[in-house]
């Protein structure tokens, strides 16, 4: 019998997720009054980012890592459409403002410095770069043979959408998010950017990846079935979270429009 039903309980991996949190509990607790004293207790944050760390497990130590990375192109995208769309979103929304503004604030490098690397330009072309170059069959398969390169695929694209998403969601005042217009026209444009490699997935005559053509079958698809199947739930994941992000920009942009009042935000639509 083929064993894929595993759960990670490497100490690397429970020892890193315990320091994370770890962490951030105390840069929101005993630490707010140093880097904010007028900040409340981020009660809200703290739900979002206690759900990020709970998505984050179930992406890389649950069953679906090992199926992802031995069995299913599917699996893997389920995986991937976690950490993406899921984790990121939720880490986003996870860090209070003054937090950032509060650490930024007391280095004018470092804030340039993120306010080069979460520039919309910025943040969407290397979110974009990142996403499709470890789609080229030679450094995917590398990934799946290769632990660390695989630690680093995921850990890269976690990294981008964090970047990616900034410029919609964060809370900072040092490093605004977009106004409501531009965020809908910065989203569609990833959209966009986004087909070909869903079209070469979803519409190729050939298995892209060895890995899965050769697995063992744990499933009733066949290996293109299950290429196929792949390419549509990345889509599905990119479409749900991107109509989300520009349905809730043009819910705001209108709510801000009958209360008279400017959106908030760095960039000019």
């Amino acid at each position: 019998m083929v064993e894929w039903v595993h759960w990670h309980t490497e100490p690397a991996l429970l020892i890193g997720i315990l320091l994370v949190t770890w962490a951030y509990l105390v840069l929101v607790g005993p630490l707010r009054d140093k880097i904010n004293p007028q900040a409340a207790y981020p009660k809200a944050e703290l739900t979002w980012f206690l759900a990020g760390v709970l998505s984050f497990y179930i992406a890389v130590g649950s069953p679906l890592d090992a199926m992802g990375e031995g069995f299913l192109f599917s699996a893997h995208m389920v995986q991937h459409n976690i950490l993406m769309y899921v984790t990121a979103v939720l880490t986003v929304l996870s860090i209070p403002g003054w937090f950032i503004d509060g650490l930024l604030g007391k280095s004018a490098t470092a804030l340039r410095l993120f306010r080069f690397l979460l520039h919309p330009l910025t943040a969407g072309v290397a979110f974009t770069f990142t996403f499709c170059v470890w789609h080229f069959p030679v450094l995917y398969e590398a990934a799946l043979h290769d632990k660390v390169l695989h630690m680093v695929e995921h850990l890269t694209m976690f990294g981008t959408s964090v970047m990616m998403l900034w410029p919609v969601l964060n809370k900072s005042t040092l490093i605004p998010r977009m106004n409501w217009g531009t965020q809908i026209l910065f989203i569609f444009l990833l959209m966009v950017a986004q087909i070909p490699l869903f079209g070469i997935l979803t519409f190729s005559t050939e298995i892209l990846y060895p890995t899965y053509e050769l697995a063992p079958r744990i499933s009733f698809l066949d290996p293109m079935s299950d290429q196929v199947l792949g390419g549509l739930l990345m889509k599905v994941a990119n479409m749900v979270i991107s109509l989300w992000l520009i349905g809730r920009a043009f819910y705001m942009w209108n709510r801000e429009q009958e209360n008279g009042s400017a959106s908030r935000g760095l960039y000019a639509a």
